[in-house]
């Protein structure tokens, strides 16, 4: 009959509206993985930022090692000319994007009685059909943040630490301060750590604190621990 057909392509487009809604979460969850030879000391917690070739000059290098400088004070790192920090500090980043392809059963009920109903349904006229099937595409982005900190004088690496995180974000700006905070929580991790991270997400953009605080970091290697963050082992 003429409105069934319309209910049922009313129905599945609505049903596939309100699950990309509903795949909104409150939390930004980012895998870390962290390789660590660290010795440092606070009172040799001295840094420079190193670039790229095709980093110089960047505006949005500069941006994001503002936000790398603002986690760093909080482990009682201090920043100074290049020629006098112990630590070089280097950034690289990238956001690669793709598509999801999600099918899921959608079920529904027939809101008319009489003529506009299926006779053959065992549930009959005002019980639930049969689930249809909507498959819906969207696309998803990966956002990847490595932070490699080495020894200026002999160039050894001492700390690599790598942040990335899949959502529905386009921007990597945006996502830069979550992979930011989650990459620096805890710091110094142990070597081959892997864990996720949460942060809560806030429409605006603002990074709010979490319900449950970072683990403090060793008493000695750092005063006092980033906030806004929370890891679970993986």
């Amino acid at each position: 009959m003429k409105w069934e057909r319309v209910w049922r392509s009313v129905v599945p487009a609505f049903a596939a509206a309100t699950m990309l809604l509903s795949g909104c979460t409150t939390y930004v969850s980012t895998q870390v993985t962290a390789f660590s030879n660290w010795s440092g000391s606070d009172a040799t917690r001295t840094y420079a930022f190193t670039r790229t070739a095709a980093q110089q000059n960047s505006i949005e290098q500069a941006t994001y090692e503002q936000l790398v400088a603002n986690e760093l004070d909080a482990y009682a790192f201090r920043q100074v000319p290049s020629d006098s920090a112990r630590y070089l500090v280097g950034l690289s980043y990238a956001i690669h994007g793709d598509t999801v392809t999600v099918t899921q059963p959608v079920f529904y009920g027939n809101p008319w009685a009489g003529p506009f109903w299926r006779p053959m349904s065992p549930w009959g006229p005002f019980g639930p059909f049969p689930p249809d099937y909507v498959t819906q595409s969207y696309p998803v982005f990966t956002h990847t943040l490595d932070i490699r900190i080495t020894e200026r004088a002999s160039g050894k690496e001492v700390y690599n630490v790598t942040a990335r995180n899949t959502d529905e974000e386009p921007s990597l700006v945006r996502a830069m301060p979550y992979l930011v905070r989650s990459a620096l929580a805890d710091f110094p991790l142990g070597n081959g750590t892997v864990r996720t991270v949460r942060i809560r997400y806030d429409k605006r953009g603002a990074v709010l604190a979490n319900e449950v605080p970072v683990n403090p970091p060793d008493a000695a290697a750092a005063p006092r621990p980033a906030s806004g963050a929370s890891a679970a082992p993986k």
